[in-house]
């Protein structure tokens, strides 16, 4: 049997040059569009105030007669709503959930729920599904539906072309700030606050009536922004000026409390509309694990049918306002607002004041208004074209009858009386339509009798659509009945930023006193007087040595100067209190130092004075003085860099007390003793004194100690290495000298 041999077929690669997109390209025909369908179809309001979602939810809940009929199931309106809008069920009823009344997202709720819908204090606090809730339209709503079935709007095809939605809903009143809205789009954010609907019409009033009204001006009429949530708003004119006129900026809020002495608990009873109870409890919860609130024993959320209220019980004897002060600083319970005014206008987005918001608003409620005039424009002259058409059968109703009944073709019939009346075809229409019992005397004269109304109506119509002043005047009217109607007193109140009491560390600071132990190696124990008694013997590290040992305040500063030419500032209620069983608290940890950087030099209750001043000696003999003045700083500053030069290593920093002796050792055991006044004073801290040398040095020679208290080691130092001036040359130390030096630099 002959074998078979396969062939076997060569695979060949044909190299192709790899094809080649410049980035911009890419971008442009890629990301720009989805941008932009973010920005356009999602996140960004427009001037109606409402993103597409809202708008496409109330406008299906409209359809369904929601806003006159009882309550629906929220199902039932989910179901409805993803014929306009491609996104899934629970996108849409979160849209409903922010837009209703037990959600309290809204000054104006849109959604008359029932059911558990949340609340926008608590992330906690979930929505029922929506199987479970039911919802209608609030009245309110008649307000932003206005005119839309009168032209007022575009109507467009949704997103299959099988109906038609609003591109805007035609708003009566400026909703974009009244209702607060939140968005991120792809490198875009808005966040619009709410403010109070009565004061946003009055605004916009006087700007209908002065479009030159001023940013002044609304000011006095919008004071500041008016959240759902209540609480304060700490006022501050000029930054509120800013944010009206740029759009952006940060509204500090604060919480609502009242303090019960009965129950020794403050009530928290409105938080800052930025934050939740969950946050706040959170807060206070890390602060109490911390130590930093030992005037707090307890804290609940008591949330219930009367509202909201978190429940905080405090220690006898603690002062309400100063503890709140201390949760205000380090708890939302003040809280920043961040206004972006980002508005869609005319499919473009764009960051606006509160002035030019109204006056954009002003602009497309007054095309809404004049397309809903020409629609009743249409209609009342279209009614009356038809009446004068049957006005003219009444002066012989017999001839009509004859004309009717002697056609002997129906499609004749029109035809006819439009030759018989000197009628067009619609009005021979709207009278050969007329049932045979109406063709009366008396039928048709009541039906005259509303020409004169129409003509009246007709005249207005047009009085107002050709006139701007009778434009604007109907739309004051409007506003003010709105205002009437649904106006409601500020919730969020303002407080004046002058009469704010600020956070004061210092009168939260326990006023005691406590022995201070430093050692060589930077660690510091801070113990009171009934810690130590009976335990006089400190734990220290194996090679360390306790450096300074002095009673001290818990309420005193500290400065710490280090040798990579830094200072630091502290307090002593920064350190925890130790024990005598303790290694101490390590300083450089506690005041989150740089790598292997150490304590040099630390003076307690510094003075930052010009008659203050510090001493610097450094390895290479030279010495400077520094005022204290030069490192005073504004505010609660911790860290001062390039506190001394850094052209040679520091070897002693003294705080000049008085004019008293120190003395300067070299590597040689050669000293001296000089008086700090010989020393030159610089006014730049980074100032080394290079015109003057301490202590004259020979080649390879170098500081090695600085000694303040000289006298126990060296009791003959005056006598044999005091200088009158300087620079001055080291004087070899005795034998004695020099054993004790050893002693000193071993130990």
């Amino acid at each position: 049997m002959a074998k078979v041999k396969k062939k076997q077929e060569k695979e060949t690669y044909i190299e192709r040059e790899p094809v080649v997109q410049p980035i911009t390209e890419t971008i442009e025909s890629n990301y720009m569009p989805y941008a932009v369908s973010v920005m356009v179809s999602r996140a960004i309001p427009e001037i109606d105030g409402f993103k597409p979602s809202h708008r496409k939810l109330l406008y299906t809940m409209y359809r369904m007669g929601l806003l006159h009929n009882r309550r629906t199931k929220s199902a039932n309106i989910v179901g409805e709503t993803m014929k306009l809008n491609p996104h899934g069920d629970m996108a849409i009823y979160e849209t409903m959930v922010r837009l209703s009344r037990d959600n309290e997202s809204l000054l104006h709720p849109f959604v008359d729920s029932k059911g558990g819908f949340g609340k926008q204090y608590s992330r906690d606090m979930a929505f029922s599904a929506s199987r479970y809730t039911e919802a209608k339209l609030e009245p309110f709503c008649a307000e932003i539906f206005s005119g839309i079935e009168k032209n007022a709007v575009d109507m467009v095809d949704n997103y299959d072309s099988t109906m038609k939605e609003p591109r805007l809903l035609p708003t009566t009143f400026p909703n974009i700030l009244v209702s607060a809205n939140l968005g991120i789009a792809v490198g875009l954010a808005s966040s619009i606050c709410s403010f109070n609907l009565a004061e946003v019409c009055d605004a916009t009033i006087a700007l209908l009536r002065s479009p030159r009204t001023d940013i002044e001006k609304i000011l006095d009429i919008i004071k500041a922004p008016d959240f759902p949530g209540g609480g304060y708003v700490v006022y501050d004119r000029e930054q509120m000026k800013k944010i009206y006129e740029t759009g952006k900026g940060p509204v500090k809020l604060r919480a609502k409390y009242r303090f019960d002495p009965e129950a020794n608990c403050i009530d928290v009873l409105e938080i800052p509309y930025s934050t939740t109870i969950e946050a706040i409890m959170k807060e206070i919860a890390d602060m109490s694990k911390a130590g930093k609130l030992k005037e707090v024993t307890d804290w609940r959320d008591e949330i219930g049918l009367n509202g909201f209220r978190l429940t905080i019980d405090v220690k006898k004897g603690t002062d309400p306002e100063q503890l709140m002060q201390k949760l205000f600083k380090f708890t939302p319970l003040e809280d920043n607002f961040t206004c972006n005014f980002n508005v869609l206008i005319g499919g473009s987005p764009k960051t606006l004041g509160v002035r030019d918001i109204l006056l954009e608003w002003i602009k497309f409620r007054a095309e809404c208004l004049r397309r809903e005039f020409y629609f009743d424009l249409d209609k009342k002259q279209h009614k009356l074209h038809l009446l004068l058409g049957l006005g003219k059968i009444l002066l012989d109703i017999d001839k009509a009858v004859k004309i009717v009944r002697e056609t002997e073709k129906d499609e004749d019939v029109v035809p006819n009386l439009m030759r018989g009346f000197d009628v067009d075809k619609e009005q021979a229409e709207y009278i050969a339509d007329i049932k045979l019992r109406h063709l009366n005397r008396e039928y048709i004269m009541n039906r005259l009798k509303d020409i004169d109304e129409l003509q009246r109506d007709i005249d207005e119509l047009k009085s107002i659509l050709n006139d701007e002043l009778k434009l604007k005047s109907y739309m004051i009217r409007q506003l003010n009945d709105i205002k009437k109607k649904y106006g409601k007193p500020r919730k969020t109140q303002i407080m004046e930023s002058e009469s704010v009491k600020e956070f004061n560390k210092e009168i939260m600071i326990e006023d005691y006193t406590a022995w201070l132990f430093f050692t060589k190696d930077g660690y510091l124990k801070k113990i009171t007087q009934q810690s130590l008694r009976g335990n006089s013997e400190q734990k220290i590290k194996e090679d360390d040595k306790i450096i300074l040992e002095t009673e001290i305040n818990n309420k005193d500063e500290v400065i710490f100067f280090t040798d990579k030419c830094q200072l630091y500032f502290a307090k002593m209620s920064d350190f925890e209190l130790s024990k005598a069983s303790d290694l101490g608290i390590y300083v450089p940890k506690q005041l989150k130092f740089d790598d292997d950087e150490r304590v040099a030099f630390m003076q307690i209750n510094p003075s930052f004075s010009e008659e203050q001043r510090v001493i610097f000696v450094f390895e290479n003999g030279k010495a400077v003085r520094v005022p204290m003045s030069e490192y005073a700083t504004q505010g609660a500053r911790k860290k001062l860099k390039k506190a001394y030069s850094d052209a040679s290593p520091i070897v002693g920093i003294i705080y000049e007390k008085s004019d008293d002796y120190f003395m300067i050792i070299n590597s040689e055991s050669k000293a001296i003793l000089i008086r700090p006044s010989l020393i030159p004073i610089k006014t730049t801290r980074t100032s080394i004194g290079t015109t003057v040398f301490a202590m004259n040095l020979k080649k390879n020679q170098k500081i090695t100690d600085v000694i303040t208290d000289y006298e126990g080691k060296y009791p003959d130092a005056k006598e044999r290495y005091r200088k009158i001036k300087i620079p001055a040359t080291g004087v070899l130390m005795s034998d004695k000298d020099i054993k004790a030096k050893q002693i000193k630099i071993d130990g």
